[in-house]
């Protein structure tokens, strides 16, 4: 996948990017305080737009997650910032 097409395309993206955001203990945990959602929420939460657009500006915020989750996802960079930009629309 090179940049998201679709919604559907978004959100597949977004939710990939997400598991690997949560694949490192203290990346999950960052997340959690710089979105203020609970481990349980997030997991009920997980598929909406606005949460899955929301760990995308987590990665976008710190450039070092954005280059090595797109680089973990083998998609460019510019991809998962269309993604959210398409989820926030």
């Amino acid at each position: 996948m090179r940049v998201p097409e679709t919604n559907e395309d978004a959100e597949e993206l977004a939710l990939r990017a997400l598991v690997w955001t949560l694949a490192e203990p203290e990346r999950a945990i960052r997340l959690l305080d710089v979105t203020g959602l609970q481990p349980a929420d997030l997991r009920a939460r997980a598929s909406e737009p606005a949460v899955l657009a929301a760990a995308l500006g987590f990665l976008e915020n710190h450039e070092p997650d954005l280059l090595a989750c797109a680089d973990g996802l083998g998609v460019p960079p510019a991809a998962l910032v269309q993604a959210r930009a398409r989820l926030e629309a």
